[in-house]
This record gives structure tokens, sequence and C-alpha cells, in this order.
């Protein structure tokens, strides 16, 4: 009788492991790759260089993640996780920080409630071919306006490497 019940459990199981996998189909996912986000952090670095700005450039995967961080010389401390901040609320909201921070200047405080938003420009979203986000940098350093030409040469950089 054991060896029956076990029997007809395990045909249970099999038949429902095969029903689960015939229907389920993954999803396929472009990612970053550290190679990549290096690149796009040059690219950044670059610009910074030939404006002499000192800049804290960071990217993120699509969670959030830092991938890679890069704090220039001299660059001040606090860019560190300012930089980080911006790549974050840039994924998180899925816009460029520069749209926060023109909604709060427009009048939309309630903006300034968000948790953990930094809402100033520098930070950018990074996007697939197919419009998907899929990370983020996050420029601090200068001003805003600084933090934003820094940040835009890294997607731009990404942008070419992906041919559009």
């Amino acid at each position: 009788m054991r060896i029956a019940h076990g029997g007809i459990l395990s045909l249970l199981l099999a038949v429902a492991l095969m029903a689960g996998t015939s229907s389920a189909q993954l999803a396929d996912k472009k990612t970053l790759t550290l190679s990549i986000a290096k690149q796009i952090a040059a690219a950044a670095e670059a610009e910074a260089i030939k404006n002499k700005f000192t800049m804290v450039i960071a990217v993120l995967d699509d969670g959030g993640n830092l991938m890679y961080l890069e704090r220039m010389d001299e660059t001040q401390l606090a860019s560190i996780q300012i930089a980080q901040g911006k790549a974050h609320t840039a994924l998180a909201f899925k816009r460029p920080t520069k749209a926060l921070e023109d909604a709060v200047a427009g009048g939309r405080n309630a903006i300034l409630s968000m948790p953990g938003a930094v809402l100033v420009e520098g930070g950018l979203p990074l996007t697939s071919p197919d419009g998907k986000i899929i990370g983020s940098i996050g420029v601090s350093g200068g001003t805003s306006p600084q933090d934003g030409i820094v940040a835009k040469a890294g997607v731009d950089a990404f942008a070419k490497m992906l041919g559009h």
C-alpha cells in the first residue's frame, strides 16, 4: 500500500511539473556587463576631463545594484553617495532626475516627500534598443547642469555602443 501511495504521489508530481513547464516561458533579458559599465563611465569621465570638472560617476544595473563607481581625484567625498542616489532615482522613477528637479521648480512640492529621491540633474536611465531600462548612471561633483552634461556623455556612448 505504501509503495502504491508513493507511486501515485510521484506520478501526480511528474504530471504537475510537466504541465507547469509546458506553459512557463522565461523572458530574454538584456543586462549591463561590467565591461559596458566601465565604458559608459570612461566616456563620462572623458567629458568631465574635457570640461575640467571633477566628478563621481556611478553606474547601476536594473536592480539598483552598483556595478561601477569612479571618483576622480579631488572630487568631494559627498558626491559618492549623491551620484549613487541620482542613479537610483533615475532608475526607480524611470526618468532623468532633471525631470523631477523641474517638477519641484514648477511647484510640485509633494515630490520633495518621496523617500530616498535625489531631485537634481545628473541621473539618467540606460535603455536597451527595445526601450527597456537596464540600468542607470548618476554623476555628482559639479553644478547640476555640469553633472547632467557628464551623465549624458555616458548615455550617448552607451547608445553608440548599441548602434542607436
